[in-house]
């Protein structure tokens, strides 16, 4: 056994020969940032002040060499080989909650638009609901033990309702499943909650959300959470497709706008059709003609990891101080993320 001391609060956890650093603080109920847990959103990005580790399953993709250089490390794929002081961002918001599995049912299956169908999940007889903040996500647990993550688009409900937006990935069996046969009444068994994109209330400052495809789904939750509250924050939310129709909740994103003073909604679309009312061009791109600078925001992204990528990087160089920017990194299926580590096996420095 090694132990982990975070600097800023003083905290300790064990962490097991072989386990790694994310899932040793989970087991000890302290709450470290992540997303994708495969070592590729670099949402749990922390400095190993001191100790060492090494990275036996997936190697960390998300840093860039100077990162590595300067030590930073991600726990969701870090090894520890000693005793580790780490300079990491905690959430303790979310320590309290347990994860746990429980049976739902569906009780709506609608298509939100072409290749998204919406889902309604409640808890199945005799189930209690999912204690969970907005913004966080849940695993579809299959036969196989196999686990499929999906944001969940809706704050807490009293009836435990949860909804999903589920984007039909071609080739993948679980979305071709749910498109084709999953049937109201049908049963799920889920795992949950997961995460730490979730609302931080400890701030004044103006809140950018910006959302690609079906990372809207995070972002809808966290806004209307805001909205509930009466929150006087300035909030501008990005959302951006490669064509209209793939802004599937686009008048929903325009009431917000229309019925709260401090809300506003720009569609970004990517593709060659732009209407009246529409930005063209990449949705970082339309954050950053907006808000060269970015000192005095919180921003918050959701969606695919190219998207994250860019936005982190140009984010930061705007002002953007990292504490401030949170985000959820749609998580790669295995056998994508099998190719992505085979694709760069030779690279070294980790």
């Amino acid at each position: 056994m090694f132990t982990v001391t975070l600097q800023a609060s003083g905290r300790q956890f064990p962490v097991a020969v072989g386990e790694t650093v994310l899932g040793a603080a989970q087991q000890a109920g302290v709450a470290l940032p992540y997303s994708c847990r495969a070592g590729v959103c670099g949402s749990c990005k922390a400095i190993m002040l001191e100790g060492s580790c090494e990275y036996p399953s997936n190697p960390p993709l998300a840093l860039s060499a100077g990162e590595l250089a300067q030590h930073a490390i991600l726990p969701c794929q870090a090894v520890a080989t000693s005793d580790m002081l780490l300079r990491a961002r905690e959430v303790t918001s979310v320590e309290d909650i347990a994860r746990r599995q429980l049976s739902v049912m569906v009780v709506e299956k609608w298509t939100l638009a072409s290749g998204v169908i919406g889902l309604r999940l409640v808890p199945a007889p005799g189930e209690r609901r999912l204690l969970r903040l907005p913004g966080q996500y849940l695993d579809v647990v299959l036969d196989d033990g196999q686990h499929r993550p999906f944001s969940i688009a809706n704050g807490p409900q009293d009836d435990g309702m949860i909804e999903l937006h589920v984007r039909h990935v071609n080739g993948g069996e679980f979305t071709s499943w749910v498109d084709g046969k999953l049937q109201v009444g049908d049963r799920l068994r889920i795992e949950g909650p997961l995460g730490t994109f979730v609302p931080r209330e400890d701030s004044e400052r103006p809140m950018i959300f910006m959302a690609g495809g079906t990372g809207f789904a995070p972002v809808k939750a966290i806004v209307e959470h805001f909205i509930g509250l009466g929150s006087r924050r300035p909030i501008d939310v990005y959302w951006g497709a490669r064509s209209a129709a793939d802004l599937y909740l686009r008048p929903l994103a325009e009431r917000w706008a229309a019925s709260t003073q401090n809300v506003r909604f720009h569609a970004v679309i990517s593709g060659a059709d732009v209407a009246a009312g529409e930005r063209p061009g990449l949705v970082h791109e339309a954050v950053l003609a907006d808000h060269p600078d970015l000192s005095g925001h919180d921003l918050y992204m959701s969606g695919p990891p190219p998207m994250i990528d860019a936005g982190h990087r140009l984010f930061m160089e705007a002002g953007l101080p990292e504490e401030r920017l949170y985000y959820d990194s749609f998580d790669y299926a295995p056998e994508v993320l099998a190719r992505i580590i085979t694709g760069r096996a030779g690279f070294t420095g980790f």
